[in-house]
C-alpha cells in the first residue's frame, strides 16, 4: 500500500495536559495551524493536570515568579473571556510558618515588595483571630495576600483544549508518538501510523519529557515522583467555607498546603508538598502512600485539628522535577524550532501564561532567564542536588 503524504501543520504539540493544551490554545488563537497529540485519553489521571483544583498566588520565592504570576492572572482572564466560564476563584492566601525559619518567609516578602504586590504581615494572634481553627503559638507568623485563590484545574484544562479546537486546532488523544525527527527547520512526527510535518514542535510531556527528547538524542536530569493529595471531611466544615477560609502554605521543612472546601463537597484538600518517592512514569501505581498520610495527619493534629476528620479520598499525580525546582521554558539547543517546557509540579497556576509564551516566544515583563535549558545545574546528574524549596501548586 502506498504511504500517504505527511499532514502539514505550523505547530505540533506533544502532550495535552495543562501546559500542552495551553500551548495549543494560544498558538491556534494566534492563527497557527496546530496539531496536538496526547498519548493517553484526554483528562487522564496519569500525569500532573487532573483533579479539581490548583493554587494560584502572587506570593513566591523570587521576583521572576511573582512577575509571572501577575501575568498569569491576565492569561487566565483571556481564557475565561473566550470560554465564557469562570475558572479562577480568589480566596486570599496565607503563607504561614515558624519564626525560627525566617528565610523562606523573607524570600516571599522581598519578592512581593520588589514587584509592588500588596500584602499583610500577620503575627500569631492575628492569624488566630481571623481563622480560629489555626492552633498556633506565638512562635508562628504569616503573610496574607488577598489575590491568591484556586484555579478549577480539570475545567481549566478542558477549556484550554475546547478553545484550541474552537480556534482551529486539531487535537488527538490516545495517539502516542513512535518516531520524531527535527532536521533543517522541519519537524517530522509519526504517531499511531500517521506522519505529520510542521515547522515548530512544542514538547510538553511532563514525566515523559525524556521519552520525547530521546528521539532527538537529548535528555534532562528530571526526577519523576509520585505525589498525593488527601481529601478530609473536616471536623468543623463551617470553618473552611469557600470565601471565608484561604488557601494556605506552611513554609517550613516539611512543607504542607491546603484549600478551603471546593470541588469535592464537604471536603478539604490538604497534603505535604513534594513528599513523593521517585517512580517510573509508565508503570507507576495509583496507591496512596501511608507515610505521607501519617505526616499530614500529624501536622493537622498539631496545627489545624478542625480539618482532621475522616479521609474521604486520596488522589495521586506525578511531578517531573528539575534539580533547582525551576521550570524549563526554552528552545532545545541545536533545534531552534523545538521548544521544551517542564513545570516541576508547580506550573499549573502559570499554565495559560506559559502557553502564551510558547506560542509567541516572550511576554513583556516576564524574566525567562531562570528557565533556560542551558543553565549549569541541568548539565549535572546528581539527584542529591535537588532543591527542597516549597513550591506548592496543589
Amino acid at each position: 500500500m502506498e504511504q500517504s503524504l505527511p499532514r502539514e501543520y505550523d505547530v505540533i504539540v506533544l502532550g495535552l495536559g495543562a501546559l500542552g493544551s495551553a500551548a495549543a490554545y494560544w498558538s491556534a488563537k494566534c492563527g497557527a495551524r496546530v496539531l496536538g497529540l496526547e498519548q493517553f485519553e484526554f483528562g487522564n489521571a496519569r500525569g500532573s493536570s487532573h483533579d479539581r483544583s490548583r493554587i494560584i498566588r502572587l506570593s513566591y520565592f523570587t521576583p521572576a515568579y511573582v512577575q509571572m504570576a501577575k501575568e498569569a492572572y491576565r492569561a487566565w482572564a483571556s481564557l475565561e473571556e473566550d470560554a465564557g466560564e469562570r475558572l479562577v476563584v480568589k480566596t486570599g492566601g496565607l503563607d504561614i510558618g515558624p519564626r525560627g525559619n525566617p528565610v523562606r518567609m523573607s524570600e516571599h516578602v522581598d519578592s512581593m515588595r520588589a514587584c509592588g504586590v500588596p500584602f499583610e504581615e500577620l503575627d500569631a494572634a492575628e492569624i488566630r483571630k481571623r481563622w480560629p481553627c489555626w492552633r498556633v503559638g506565638d512562635d508562628v507568623h504569616g503573610i496574607f495576600q488577598a489575590d491568591a485563590g484556586i484555579v478549577a484545574a480539570e475545567r481549566a484544562t478542558d477549556a484550554l483544549r475546547r478553545m484550541a479546537v474552537g480556534f482551529g486546532a486539531t487535537l488527538h488523544d490516545r495517539t502516542p508518538v513512535t518516531s520524531l525527527h527535527a532536521d533543517a527547520g522541519e519537524i517530522d512526527v509519526e504517531a499511531s501510523g500517521t506522519h505529520y510535518r510542521a515547522g515548530k514542535l512544542i514538547i510538553a510531556a511532563g514525566a515523559w519529557t525524556n521519552d520525547a527528547l530521546a528521539h532527538l538524542g537529548r535528555s534532562l536530569p528530571i526526577v519523576t515522583t509520585k505525589e498525593q493529595v488527601i481529601y478530609f471531611v473536616p471536623r468543623d466544615p463551617a470553618a473552611f467555607t469557600l470565601g471565608e477560609f484561604p488557601i494556605w502554605i506552611w513554609l517550613d521543612e516539611p512543607s504542607f498546603y491546603g484549600f478551603p472546601i471546593f470541588g469535592e463537597p464537604k471536603t478539604v484538600k490538604i497534603t505535604q508538598d513534594s513528599a513523593g518517592k521517585p517512580v517510573d512514569a509508565q508503570p507507576r501505581d495509583f496507591e496512596d502512600d501511608p507515610e505521607i498520610t501519617m505526616r499530614v495527619k500529624g501536622f493537622l493534629e498539631r496545627y489545624l485539628p478542625a480539618a482532621l476528620g475522616s479521609v474521604d479520598l486520596v488522589k495521586t499525580c506525578l511531578y517531573a522535577r528539575t534539580p533547582d525546582r525551576d521550570f524549563v521554558i526554552d528552545a532545545l539547543p541545536g533545534h531552534a524550532n523545538v521548544s521544551v517546557v517542564v513545570g516541576d509540579g508547580h506550573a499549573f497556576k502559570f499554565a495559560s501564561l506559559i502557553g502564551r509564551i510558547l506560542s509567541d516566544g516572550a511576554v513583556e515583563g516576564c524574566d525567562l532567564k531562570p528557565f533556560k535549558i542551558t543553565r549549569p545545574i541541568l548539565s549535572r546528574l546528581d539527584e542529591s542536588e535537588h532543591d527542597q524549596r516549597p513550591a506548592a501548586d496543589g
